[in-house]
């Protein structure tokens, strides 16, 4: 059984929020961005790599 986008972020977003977490405004602009298909997890994860790595 597929699971749509929206009901794939909620499960993982609200599985962020068990562990007492909040996802930053960021995050979630890029994930309503991916759920419109205007990019795509890989985009995400390439920003955020972009954006969180280590700086030696």
């Amino acid at each position: 059984m597929a699971v749509d986008k929206e009901t794939a972020w909620n499960y993982a977003l609200g599985m962020i929020k068990v562990d007492g977490l909040e996802p930053t405004e960021e995050f979630l602009q890029l994930v309503e961005k991916e759920k419109r298909g205007e990019i795509t997890t890989a985009d995400i994860r390439a920003i955020l790599d972009k954006e969180y790595r280590v700086k030696e």
